[in-house]
C-alpha cells in the first residue's frame, strides 16, 4: 500500500490535541479590524475544538498527525 501525501493546507491550520480531538483557530481575526471590538477580538485569539461534523473529512486530510 503506498503512503498517502498529508494535505498541507488542513496540516497548518489544524493540530490534534491529546485526546484525538482536532484544534483550531479561529476565523475573522486577519483584517477589518477597526470596527471589530476588543473583546471580540480578545475572544478571537483562543484556539477551538473542531466541528464534530467536519471532524471525519479533517482526519482524511491529515492521516499521520
Amino acid at each position: 500500500m503506498p503512503k498517502i501525501k498529508t494535505h498541507s493546507g488542513a496540516a497548518k491550520r489544524f493540530k490534534k490535541t491529546g485526546s484525538g480531538k482536532l484544534k483550531r483557530n479561529k476565523a475573522y481575526k486577519s483584517h477589518i479590524l477597526t470596527k471589530k471590538s476588543a473583546k471580540r477580538k480578545r475572544n478571537l485569539r483562543h484556539s477551538t475544538v473542531t466541528d464534530k461534523t467536519n471532524e471525519k473529512q479533517i482526519k482524511r486530510l491529515l492521516p499521520y498527525s
